[in-house]
């Protein structure tokens, strides 16, 4: 895996070329220099195992819910081992996704209920729809 190109290092990671370079630009991977000289294959940079390593953590710190502030500080954190606040970070995020859980099984119970009105056959307009046309409140 060692001297991947970065189209090689976003494969690797599942992701595209502009988000790679986007992280970089976020300073969340590193963007190795341009070899210089003869046999250097035209400058082309290259990425090795512990950049695709760093790239899979971002991708599976942003599946459990961190921004990528927070994805970079935890980055941070691993270099000076603050494993107290890496902690607190995870239970921030815990706390967020409780309370995601919460509003998602909110608006699962209101559409199951909205489903069993519309399959009543009562008269009148389908439920869902006009639940959906009303203003938010």
């Amino acid at each position: 895996m060692a001297g991947m190109t970065i189209a090689g290092l976003a494969r690797e990671g599942g992701v595209g070329v502009e988000t790679v370079r986007y992280y970089q630009r976020r300073g969340l991977l590193d963007e190795p220099e341009r070899p210089t000289g003869a046999g250097t294959a035209g400058g082309i940079r290259r990425y090795g195992t512990d950049d695709a390593r760093r790239l899979r953590f971002i991708r599976s710190a942003q599946a459990a819910g961190f921004t990528l502030e927070q994805i970079g500080e935890l980055l941070a954190l691993d270099a000076t081992d603050d494993r107290a606040r890496a902690r607190q970070l995870a239970h921030e995020q815990i706390a967020a996704l409780d309370a995601k859980i919460a509003e998602l099984e909110q608006a699962r119970a209101s559409l199951r209920r909205l489903a069993s009105e519309c399959g009543s056959g009562s008269a009148g307009p389908c439920p869902i729809l006009t639940a959906f046309d009303s203003p938010a409140e």
